[in-house]
């Protein structure tokens, strides 16, 4: 749902509301949609917001918030206008027979505001089409014939005016790839001069006699573990081996980004940072995020800390706390020094190394022992992560396959105890926060999958829930040796993770309770996180009030913004996927069927690794061994075409 639907459904006051929200909040008064109740401003009782959806009839349908009410029914006749998609809200007809129904009185949100079209032109014919479908679509330029442009030309359209906002460029330029991956998912890049020139205006010093009322632990050995390429440090960790207390010690952006600033409002509008191979989005401006935020290594940074202390016997927490503080890291690890200094059992180590792996070495241990614990309630997934390298030519230049190592470990497993403890502080069952949840699965999906896996022979007979019989599948997986292949048709079987304002525990993981607490500086989430505790440390009734009255549609918010960072960093995979196919096009690869049917798909077994192609009308099964011919790659949509050469095995089912 859009997050300004959900502040006027459960009510909000005037000081509430976003600057994108004020004008349509305002037509909404004019037009009596919305009235003041006690104070709030919300729907009147005869309107519905919801999202439309449009039949083949062209009828429309109205979704309903909740499972209690039914859809409204709306004819053709009564949609003003409004497309499949959009955010609409509807006023309901009464009748006093037939089914709930309504027509369109606003559009709130159209659900494609801007499109990104492409020029195509082929034995003299012109047309416009949108580069993410591949259709025919329209647009103008003003002052501008759009024959003129030369063909592959990439335009940003309104959708509402089909006005032409800006030329990104001409695919036959690999860096345009970057411009469209962000306009499609509305990503943006460069800030504005009001954001820098306030990140710019931070302090780059922090002395920690100016802040009397922090927790002054400068003294103690944190280090921070990232990538080699890493330029922003979230997180750092200490433990103290005397009394078993790990200290995960977070940026402190909360300090840095107050409420309702420039840099604020862009945060907001970004959620997320989003990562390309060669570049990354930031949420917050660099001289924040690279610099004063990030916890670099010697000097003294703020930071929010999590000390979590641990029964030595069980590792469970005999308590925890949060409280602002001041840091010093010692030491900057990347994940590859902590596997090679863990390997060597710390053999050979010299000063403020030597002395950090004396607390470093245990809590591998430690967090091997909360690995093993945690697996028994939650799943080990193994899904490969494809990392990309692209060249000065902006051309797809290598892949590597990413897998977790004993560093990655270490600190995930700390992290997960930081994000637990923050999420515990608003865990009674009808108490707000913000929570990462992951709801268990529908049963019937995955019998779904139980069925197309028993094409290829796997078969599950005994079960009593979505949890065993996902541990039986797994099972059966292993013993055909498709551990990997498989789990990732569990992931996609699975509901998708996001963040809510009530708490339903973290299915893949097996956690009760969970939050994200670790990386405000890349995740909004984290911020109002960070905001949430601090606000109730202080006692702060009136912030917490603001937070927890808005806290429902900033987890839609921050939920919404996630998939589109995501999809935005896979569409641009995507793009130098194609760019590679189209240089290998005729060539034979061998490969395996990774989706079956009337469209199947083909990953490539090649030196570039994860690249996939569709394969139209033949008849294969899953896992199936196969050699194809890439025949066709479409630059615009990244979608690359294969054509069935042979079978190279027989089907796993004969075997």
């Amino acid at each position: 749902m859009l997050p300004f639907a959900i502040q006027l459904s459960r009510g909000l006051l005037i000081s509430d509301l976003e600057d994108e929200d004020k004008t349509s909040f305002t037509q909404l008064q004019q037009l009596g949609i919305i009235e003041e109740q006690d104070g709030l401003w919300q729907f009147g009782s005869m309107y519905r917001v919801g999202e439309l959806y449009i039949d083949k009839e062209g009828r429309g349908f109205v979704e309903a918030e909740r499972k209690e009410l039914k859809d409204l029914l709306i004819e053709p006749k009564d949609l003003d206008n409004a497309r499949s998609g959009d955010i609409v809200i509807a006023r309901r007809i009464i009748a006093r027979r037939g089914r709930a129904s309504g027509r369109i009185v606003y559009v709130l949100a159209r659900a494609h505001p801007v499109v990104i079209v492409y020029t195509y032109k082929q034995d003299g014919h012109f047309e416009l089409r949108n580069i993410k479908t591949g259709l025919p679509t329209n647009a103008y330029m003003k002052g501008m014939d759009l024959k003129a442009f030369e063909a592959g030309t990439v335009m940003r359209v309104d959708n509402e005016t089909e006005e032409v906002l800006e030329i990104l460029g001409n695919l036959k330029d690999p860096k345009v790839d970057e411009k469209i991956s962000l306009a499609l998912y509305q990503r943006a890049d460069e800030f504005d001069a009001v954001c820098t020139e306030q990140a710019l205006a931070v302090p780059l010093t922090v002395d920690p006699n100016d802040y009397e009322g922090r927790v002054d632990l400068t003294g103690l050995d944190f280090c921070t573990i990232d990538p080699v390429t890493a330029k922003d440090f979230d997180d750092a960790i200490y433990f103290d081996m005397e009394s078993h207390t790990l200290y995960v010690a977070i940026a402190d952006v909360s300090h840095y980004v107050e409420y309702f600033t420039p840099i604020d409002k862009e945060a907001k509008k970004r959620g997320f940072t989003t990562y390309f191979p060669h570049k990354s989005f930031p949420m917050l401006p660099r001289p924040l995020s690279e610099n004063i935020c990030s916890l670099n290594p010697k000097v003294d940074r703020l930071a929010f800390v999590s000390k979590i202390k641990l029964d030595p016997a069980t590792l469970k927490p005999l308590k925890e706390e949060f409280f602002e503080a001041v840091i010093h890291s010692k030491r900057r690890f990347n994940y590859d020094q902590v596997d090679e200094i863990l390997e060597r059992d710390g053999a050979g180590l010299e000063g403020i190394d030597a002395t950090i792996y004396t607390f470093l070495g245990p809590l591998y241990g430690i967090t091997r022992r909360l690995r093993a614990e945690r697996l028994k309630k939650g799943f080990d997934f193994r899904s490969e992560e494809i990392k990309i390298s692209i060249g000065a030519d902006h051309l797809l230049k290598s892949t590597q396959i990413e897998t977790g190592t004993p560093s990655h470990s270490l600190i995930e497993e700390c992290m997960l105890l930081a994000n637990q403890a923050s999420a515990k502080r608003f865990g009674s069952d009808d108490e707000l926060g913000i929570f990462r949840i992951h709801e268990p699965p529908d049963l019937i999906k995955l019998e779904t999958l139980l069925e197309d896996l028993a094409a290829i022979g796997l078969y599950v007979e005994e079960y009593e829930d979505s949890i065993s019989l996902i541990r039986s599948i797994q099972k059966e997986a292993a013993r055909m040796n498709l551990a990997k292949e498989v789990d990732e048709m569990i992931i996609k079987s699975l509901r998708r993770a996001s963040y809510s304002a009530h708490n339903v525990g973290h299915f893949g993981l097996g956690f009760s309770h969970y939050s994200h607490f670790t990386s405000p500086i890349r995740r909004y989430s984290d911020l109002i996180l960070h905001r949430l505790i601090k606000a109730q440390l202080h006692s702060d009734e009136e912030e917490t009030g603001y937070l927890l009255r808005n806290i429902e549609h900033l987890c839609a918010r921050v939920s919404i913004l996630e998939r589109e960072s995501t999809k935005a960093e896979w569409d641009f995979r995507d793009r130098k996927f194609a760019r590679w196919a189209q240089e290998h096009i005729g060539e034979l690869f061998d490969a395996r069927i990774v989706e079956a049917g009337e469209s199947a798909v083909a990953q490539l077994q090649c030196e570039v690794q994860g690249i996939e192609a569709y394969i139209r009308g033949e008849e294969v099964l899953l896992f199936d061994h196969v050699r194809v011919r890439i025949t066709e790659v479409d630059i615009a949509t990244a979608n690359i075409m294969a054509e069935l050469v042979e079978k190279t095995s027989r089907d796993i089912t004969e075997l």
